[in-house]
């Protein structure tokens, strides 16, 4: 279970990152947060990867007791299936408790720092999203900047050396745009103390206004020049389901809340349900392989997955009544765990004799 784990965490974090990446390339998010999101964002793919990695875990050891023919001296020296799925459960049911602290407490509380995080990247200026080396678009596309070196100050002040920015500029009656080129030694962040308003100062300054093809550039000098930057906007307070804590969905009558609290739980029922599961589907032939089941497997628990998912958008747009709610699915894959299951087997676990 942990190799597994570890697996597919990697390969979780790696694709999430590399979105990461190409955002704050983009200059959509800070260069320096990105770890931080990351972290935030564990627990949650924690809450997803722990029970396939468990799943995967039972069917993996199992299957190589089976194809080994241990687990056949195992059962025939009076181990029987009922004692081994009771250990099973008796293992599974510290992942529960793990579950229990991510789909609880952690999860909630790392998308709530993940959303705020992201949404605090709306209050900087273009020069804390400025990447060295890099061509970076913004305010729609109007101004291109580049910055060949990002040095910082005691106090924690960026500031960019060798900065080149394109301004576009509106077309005139030939249908031509004038674009402006600035070229300057450095540039910082200023904001000024009467209005708020934001502005990039630039120092040792090489202005060139003129339309590409056309012979009558202006050419100006300065010691210092600002160009204004957006406005910071005004940030709502996150208040999406997911972020919201269990205590607080629990006494909320709102069928998204009571959604987003069913698939907290489900997150725990999982355990337990697929444990039964992954006990019989383990048993392989001897010339099958341990690896044999892993497909089906696989389907399966994707199944088990996408239905709980699938009945979480019907409780939340009131498609379906709370009282069923996610339930169903798990009652379902309750069927399945007995189905796998000899009917003899089902009746040693239900404590019953055959006559």
């Amino acid at each position: 279970m942990a190799a597994v784990t570890l697996i597919l965490l990697v390969v979780a974090l790696t694709s999430r990152f590399i979105q990461y990446l190409a955002q704050a390339v983009a200059g959509e998010l800070a260069s320096d947060m990105l770890l931080l999101l990351m972290f935030y964002r564990l627990p949650d793919f924690l809450m997803v990867i722990l029970p396939l990695a468990l799943f995967l875990g039972i069917l993996l050891a199992y299957g190589r007791m089976y194809a080994d023919n241990e687990m056949v001296i195992l059962i025939g020296s009076g181990f029987s299936q009922k004692r081994l799925l009771f250990a099973t459960l008796g293992t599974s049911s510290m992942v529960m408790i793990v579950m229990a602290v991510l789909s609880l407490q952690l999860a909630p509380w790392g998308v709530r720092n993940t959303e705020q995080l992201k949404e605090s990247t709306d209050q900087l200026t273009e020069l804390d999203l400025i990447v060295a080396g890099q061509f970076q678009s913004f305010g729609d596309g109007s101004r291109v900047t580049y910055a060949d070196r990002i040095d910082s100050s005691t106090a924690g002040e960026r500031q960019l050396q060798n900065v080149f920015v394109a301004v576009s500029g509106a077309e005139d009656e030939t249908g031509l745009s004038s674009p402006r080129i600035i070229i300057a030694e450095s540039a910082r962040s200023e904001i000024d103390p009467e209005t708020g308003a934001r502005f990039m100062r630039l120092e040792n300054v090489l202005q060139y206004d003129g339309a590409p093809g056309a012979l009558d550039f202006s050419i100006g000098q300065f010691d210092v020049q600002s160009i204004a930057l957006p406005d910071s906007t005004t940030m709502e307070p996150v208040l999406r389901e997911e972020t919201l804590t269990t205590a607080q969905l629990i006494g909320s009558d709102l069928p998204e809340h009571q959604a987003e609290l069913q698939w907290r739980l489900s997150m725990l029922l999982l355990i337990p349900i697929i444990t039964t599961i992954a006990v019989p589907l383990s048993n392989v032939g001897p010339r099958q392989g341990r690896f044999s089941k892993l497909v089906p497997a696989s389907v399966l628990y994707a199944i088990y997955f996408v239905l709980l998912q699938f009945s979480k958008d019907l409780v939340a747009e009131e498609n379906i009544p709370v009282i069923v709610g996610m339930w169903w699915v798990h009652g379902l894959f309750v069927g399945v765990a007995l189905i796998c299951y000899h009917p003899s087997r089902v009746g040693g676990l239900l404590g019953l004799k055959r006559h």
